[in-house]
């Protein structure tokens, strides 16, 4: 028996018998078998499993982010970057460098995804932007890995089993992993790009007869195909499994992902100056991402004094009409006819922020206390008194919130908005 495979210059070559065996032998060292599960070894895992050597600190002086340099993530992380006034600009558009001018010092480096990750634990960045699939698939759970914010409000997916629509036995976990066609002779066949997730979840599952193999792309054929029983990928919209007749199962549901920002925790505690630019983009982030969907109702109240309208409100509008921590309530100065002033207090100016979907709600309960000349408007950014996710991340530190107030009104970006 001979076979035909096709060569770099498009002609065909002759395999034959022995030579095969030859590729066979090779392919059978490529195979690890472990304690619980068979697996397709393929070259990210070992890369991801290899030992790496990271870089000191002091081999270089700047700080280094990695971003996307394709695709649909590259694209919404410069859109989340621009936003948040963080407009990452190219010097020279055939160079991978480039810098965020409202954030001096920064280089910004575009990668690909899986590559900020092996570049964060290498120490050869500092910062990212990548999907938690990513993350924890080439991270492997590495302890320098610090992820500082987990939600950064895009590239949502999921990683999850699809198993043929046909199987109309299996609509669980438990009705696959128990399915009497698996064995030690015949173990299930499942192939996935997340190698370190999956070996990590049959494991969990104490599944014993399974078989991983590995793939770059198109996975969705490889059940018609024959080349596997089911695969383990990433799951949008639920449109291309479903179109290649694939079905998700109950409880196969691995691993949530969007995008995250992350970062290196040997250059968090050692590198001068990361502390601070994490603190920058940490506020810019979630001083936008909480104003998303967020909009300012002001109207024209009247009342005797600010506390009256204050307790009206309060009363009649519930917590719709006390907003993010409760109404803005200030004096209107109206004057009469004659030009002379008119008595401070007939009216007063009531702003609150209320979600989208909640606009009109909050007119009707305005105008059943009164109030007139309303005013929608949309929120860019609400700052807090310090971000949620800092105190977090000065907890996983180890270190006290209270040594880095400077950095509330610090002066490392005095120049923001001159680029």
């Amino acid at each position: 028996m001979t076979c035909l495979l096709p060569t770099k210059s498009g002609k065909a070559a002759f395999l034959g018998d022995g030579l095969r065996r030859q590729i066979r032998r090779i392919s059978a060292r490529l195979t690890v078998r472990q304690s619980r599960c068979l697996t397709c070894a393929s070259i990210r895992q070992h890369e991801s499993a290899a030992r790496v050597y990271r870089k000191s600190v002091e081999s270089r002086s700047s700080i280094r982010m990695g971003i996307p340099s394709k695709g649909r993530m590259a694209e919404d992380t410069m859109q989340l970057l621009d936003d948040c006034q963080l407009k990452v600009r190219k010097i020279n558009p055939r160079q991978y460098a480039a810098e965020i001018p409202n954030v001096p010092g920064v280089e910004v480096w575009f990668q690909r995804a899986t590559d900020v990750v092996r570049k964060l634990v290498s120490g050869d960045i500092d910062i990212g932007i990548v999907g938690y699939d990513m993350l924890r698939e080439i991270g492997n759970q590495d302890e320098d890995l610090v992820v500082v914010h987990d939600a950064l409000g895009f590239g949502g997916c999921h990683l999850a089993i699809a198993v043929p629509s046909n199987w109309e036995d299996v609509i669980s976990l438990r009705d696959l992993l128990s399915d009497k066609r698996w064995s030690k002779e015949r173990p299930l066949r499942v192939i996935t790009a997340y190698m370190n997730l999956a070996t990590q979840f049959f494991a969990d599952q104490g599944f014993d007869y399974v078989e991983l193999s590995t793939a770059d792309g198109a996975l969705e054929a490889a059940p018609a195909m024959g080349a596997a029983d089911c695969i383990l990928d990433l799951v949008s919209s639920g449109t291309t499994l479903r179109e290649n007749n694939l079905k998700q199962i109950e409880g196969g549901r691995v691993l949530d992902s969007q995008g995250v920002l992350v970062a290196s925790r040997t250059a968090l505690l050692n590198r001068p100056g990361t502390l601070a630019v994490i603190h920058e983009m940490l506020e810019r982030i979630e001083a936008h991402l909480r104003a998303e969907g967020l909009f300012m109702v002001t109207a024209n109240i009247r009342g005797s004094s600010a506390v009256e309208v204050a307790t009206v409100l309060s009363s009649n509008g519930g917590q719709l009409l006390r907003g993010l921590q409760g109404p803005t309530v200030s004096p209107i100065y109206t004057y009469s006819t004659d030009g002379s002033s008119s008595k401070e207090g007939s009216y007063y100016a009531v702003s609150i922020g209320v979600p989208k979907s909640r606009i009109y709600e909050t007119v009707k309960q305005l105008r059943k206390v009164g109030g007139s000349g309303v005013l929608v408007f949309p929120l860019t950014y609400v700052f807090d008194e310090e971000p949620p996710r800092w105190s977090a991340l000065m907890n996983n530190l180890g270190l006290n919130v209270r040594d880095f107030e400077h950095l509330k009104i610090g002066e490392e970006f005095a120049n923001d908005g001159q680029a």
